[in-house]
């Protein structure tokens, strides 16, 4: 795990969990949020529900 991705995962946590919040209860409700508000994945593309539990396991 590179020093940048904990940071990506670092900076992406707070939205996830507003997401959370505002009633996204699964992984794919999460990444469909995500992708709702325009913000990229690290490398610049969409949100799946396999690149949420990744950042989740990174926190």
């Amino acid at each position: 795990m590179t020093t940048e991705a904990v940071r990506f995962a670092a900076n992406v946590l707070p939205i996830i969990r507003e997401a959370q919040k505002a009633g996204a209860s699964t992984l794919r409700q999460i990444a469909d949020a995500l992708n709702a508000r325009g913000i990229p994945t690290a490398r610049g593309g969409r949100w799946y529900a396999q690149s949420i539990a990744n950042i989740l396991e990174r926190a």
